[in-house]
Parts: structure tokens; sequence; C-alpha cells
């Protein structure tokens, strides 16, 4: 059966071809069963028996990883089946753009990006927690729909725990671009992966260019396993210290040095939103949140971790450095300390002068002679019984 003569799969009536991709064709269907409009994403199985085998277990497999995820931020499964050589999964429709043709009008604004990428991370939180990792974060995998809200696509290539399809040792899975440095070297991928992918995201976000960018394939994995790119703020000077510091951590070479989950990211990039908004949310999570991955964090980390307590009193397009610290000591940060509030009270305190004026910036005023008395006791008792013994003595000697 070709898929261009496809008019139903399953109990779908097929109605237009939303769109194609490396796994298949995605395709607007009616349900008469349950009378919505659905997607329906389909594959051709190969005729070479070994491929035809690979190909329909790892399509088997995104519909058992992401048919068993139910969140606000993920594409939801409705059904999967099989016809003829062909099979199919069946999924929420979409209504929206994707992320990817909102950035190719240039850059979004920094409040929207920061949101959108914090509701992608709560997604990735969702399937990380349910053993899924997706492998594939890139803009044209996030639909943004009714304007705000973020939908995590396409886990055609996700995997799972306990996954029965094991993929060739070097093979590279994902979009070259947003891959993470093991998924280029052929190692182990795991949710650091898709948080580092997410990082690249933000990036290109914030800076409005993307971190690595070369000419050949070969130099562009080279670039991502080993370059650390330039801060978002370098080429965007509207992008704070903190988000520079997310940025940063989220694409450490080391998955051991990365955020370790991506609800300590998305916790983050939501109190950076609101520094952003002039508000009064807690400061970075850093790693107080979450336990470092399974072996000790480096000094590395440590480095990360202390810079964020000293970001809110820089400037903002203060360049990030992320040399290693002396001391691998790892620093709980703070969630209660309000800078802004603390630098408001000093400035009420310098300007009342203190509790008794000793801190008043520029010369005191001059008062009377009374009113200095009058605010010493000790002074006023001393001035009262010199007067009254000077006045005695006058008596004494005019009347006697």
């Amino acid at each position: 059966m070709s898929e261009a003569a496809l008019k139903q799969l399953g109990r779908y009536r097929l109605v237009a071809e939303l769109g194609r991709g490396a796994m298949g064709i995605v395709y607007r269907a009616e349900d008469p069963l349950l009378n919505r409009t659905v997607a329906v994403k389909s594959i051709i199985l190969m005729d070479d028996p070994a491929t035809r085998t690979d190909y329909e277990a790892r399509f088997l497999q995104e519909a058992k990883a992401a048919g068993g995820l139910n969140h606000p931020n993920l594409v939801t499964i409705h059904d999967v089946g099989r016809e003829g050589d062909v099979a199919y999964m069946a999924m929420e429709l979409l209504e929206g753009t994707e992320l990817r043709a909102l950035m190719a009008h240039g850059r979004v604004p920094l409040p929207f990006a920061l949101d959108v990428m914090a509701q992608t991370a709560d997604g990735l939180a969702h399937a990380h927690e349910h053993g899924v990792v997706h492998r594939d974060i890139k803009p044209g995998n996030i639909m943004i729909v009714h304007g705000r809200i973020a939908k995590i696509m396409d886990f055609g290539i996700a995997r799972v725990r306990a996954s029965d399809v094991k993929t060739q040792t070097g093979a590279i899975l994902g979009s070259p671009r947003y891959m993470s440095p093991e998924q280029v070297t052929g190692q182990p991928a795991d949710r650091r992966s898709d948080i580092f992918s997410l990082g690249v995201v933000l990036h290109e976000l914030a800076a409005g260019e993307p971190p690595f960018t070369a000419p050949t394939m070969t130099q562009l994995m080279h670039q991502i396993a080993t370059a650390t790119p330039r801060p978002p703020s370098a080429t965007n000077p509207a992008v704070p210290a903190m988000l520079d510091l997310i940025v940063a951590r989220a694409l450490q070479k080391q998955p051991a040095e990365r955020y370790q989950s991506a609800a300590e990211l998305a916790s983050d990039l939501r109190s950076c939103l609101a520094e952003l908004a002039g508000g009064r949310g807690p400061q970075l999570a850093g790693a107080a949140t979450a336990p470092p991955a399974a072996g000790a964090a480096t000094v590395a980390q440590a480095s990360v971790r202390q810079e964020k307590t000293a970001a809110a009193a820089e400037p903002a397009t203060r360049t990030v450095s992320t040399a290693p610290a002396d001391a691998g000591t790892h620093l709980a940060l703070s969630r209660k300390f309000d800078s802004v509030a603390a630098l408001r009270r000093l400035t009420k305190l310098a300007e009342a002068g203190g509790a008794d004026g000793a801190d008043r910036q520029g010369p005191t005023p001059r008062r009377g002679v009374f009113a200095r008395l009058w605010r010493y006791p000790g002074r006023l008792f001393f001035a009262v019984a010199v007067v009254a013994a000077s006045a005695t003595a006058y008596f004494i000697a005019y009347y006697y």
C-alpha cells in the first residue's frame, strides 16, 4: 500500500497532509467513532526484513513512550495501529505555530521565550519522571498553541528505560544543531541530553543566534563536543546575568555539571522571569533542589553555583566565567533573600541617617546650645547645676 494513495488508516479518514518528517507523514484525519478531528502519523514499513523490523519496533516504541504520558505541555496520544504495510498513530491535533516559525521572523520577546522554555521544561520533567527521553528537542518539535502554551511533539526517537530496541553503536539520532555532546560522540544519552538540547534552544531564543554553527557537519559536531559558546548577553544586552548563568549550566559539556532535572531548570527560568519583570520572586534555585547524578558533582559545577549568588548585585551585561573554583564546596542558595528589597532598606537607612544620625552623609546641621543640651540629659543637668551655683554665689555676694 502506497502512502500517496492512502485515504484511511484503521477507523480514521485521512483529510489532508499536514507535514512530512524523517519518521513518516502526518495527516489531518477524522475519527468517526468519537466525532473528533485528530492528527495521524504514519510510517511505511520497509520491504527489507531487518529494516522493517527495526522501523516497526521504533514506531511502536514511540507509541509506548508517548502514549503513557499525560501533561498539558505534551501532545496527547489517542491510539496506535497498523494497516497493511503502514503503521500509524492517532494523536491530539494541535492548532498553533511551531516555535521554529516564530523564530524565523526574528528574535522573540525575552519574557515570552522564558515562559515557553519553562513550560517545555515542565513537559520534559514529566516525561523524564516516566522514564522517557525525547532525544530530539528542537524548535520544530515545540508547538505554541493559543499563542502562549508550549506543547512538545514527536517522540519519534524517544527511548524508554526498558526499551526492546537498541540503536546501533555510534548511530546519531536527533537534529545535529541541537544534539548534546554525548549524542554526537555516540555515547549513551539520558534526560540530561534533553536538558542540553533545551539549553541550545534557550540560547538561540535569548541571543537571536544559535550557540553552535559551522559550515560542515564534522565541524559542527566538533564545536558541540568541545567549544564553549558566548553568553547570550554578548549579542543581546537585554539578557540579564541570571539567564547567562542558566544557559551556561544547561550547556555544560559533562552531563554531571548540567542541571540534573528539567524541573530544576524550569524553576530557575521562572525565577529569572520574575526578576526580569521586576518581581520579588525567589532567586536561582540552583543545585539546592536536586541531587547530582550518580557520582559526586564536580568543581566546575560548584563554580557555576557560587557565581549565582553574585549575579543579582553585578551589571546585567557581566561576562560569565565558568572557570573552576579553588574549592569544590557546594553552597545552597537562599530562596528568601531579596537583593532589591535589601537595597531599598539600605537606601532608606542612609536617607534617614540611621537610628542616631551617625550614618548621615554630609555636614551635620548646627543646632542651638539649648537644643544640643536638651539632646544629652547629663549635660543639661550639669548646666543647670552650674547656673544654680552661680546664682547662689551672686545672691550671697550682693546681699551680704
